[in-house]
């Protein structure tokens, strides 16, 4: 990440998710939060094509943004319009002292770290060598874990069937 527009899309992307997250905490309507939740989602794999990790960006993608996203939609408008609002609970303020000794444990960690740049050269694609190592080395788990979310979606179907 040398040149310039490669910092100045990281810095963007990097404000937007940020920005994005804090949206989804403070807005009240749940539709809205989920919005934000995918528009941080998609600052996320942003930044990773920043960070030349091109494989585990269009896995963000696919599986968050379009999976995860669309199943949270899917539970808040099947459940009652009363339930639907982001009321105030007696959580929010463990919930803020745990965020606030997060970020606090993050800061230091950002500050005793050494972020001297590795020398290896420049990264290189992450999709192929992935790709080589599930159809080679790993096929044989690759196969169970589609036969078992096969079985998982034939069950989820037969669950909601109605007879």
């Amino acid at each position: 990440m040398e040149d310039v527009g490669s910092i100045v899309a990281f810095w963007v992307l990097s404000a937007v998710t940020l920005g994005a997250a804090l949206m989804v905490v403070a807005v009240r309507n749940l539709i809205h939060a989920v919005l934000f939740l995918i528009l941080s989602f998609i600052g996320v794999a942003g930044l990773y094509v920043t960070l030349s990790a091109d494989f585990v960006a269009v896995t963000q993608i696919l599986i968050y943004v379009g999976a995860i996203s669309v199943l949270i939609l899917f539970a808040i408008l099947l459940t009652p319009r009363a339930a639907r609002d982001n009321a105030e609970t007696f959580l929010q303020v463990p919930g803020l002292v745990l965020a606030a000794l997060v970020a606090v444990t993050m800061g230091a960690i950002a500050l005793v770290t050494d972020w001297s740049e590795a020398t290896h050269g420049p990264f290189s694609e992450t999709a192929e060598a992935i790709g080589e190592a599930l159809l080679d080395k790993y096929v044989l788990p690759f196969e169970i874990a589609s036969v078992v979310l096969l079985a998982a979606m034939v069950g989820a179907i037969v669950l909601v069937r109605e007879d």
